[in-house]
């Protein structure tokens, strides 16, 4: 599995709902996929499922309104 299909994988869990994967442009905030409550969730599963340390400061809700562009903020982080 790829590192993309894991962070996928990852908010499909967190989102409880696969269109995170099938739909990777979404706006997860926006359509009520994700609350502030599951970002921390989300968060805590990135750091134990992909060993990279991302805390709430550095989270912007801009920079990770999609799948997409959870992904691209992840691999910088890497």
């Amino acid at each position: 599995m790829n590192f993309e299909e894991k962070v996928l994988n990852i908010l499909a869990e967190v989102a409880e709902n696969d269109i995170v994967k099938e739909n990777p442009d979404i706006e997860i905030f926006e359509e009520g996929f994700i609350d502030s409550f599951a970002t921390i969730g989300l968060l805590l599963e990135i750091q134990n499922n992909l060993d990279i340390d991302v805390t709430i400061t550095d989270f912007d809700r801009d920079e990770w309104a999609t799948p997409n562009k959870i992904i691209k903020v992840l691999k910088e982080l890497q």
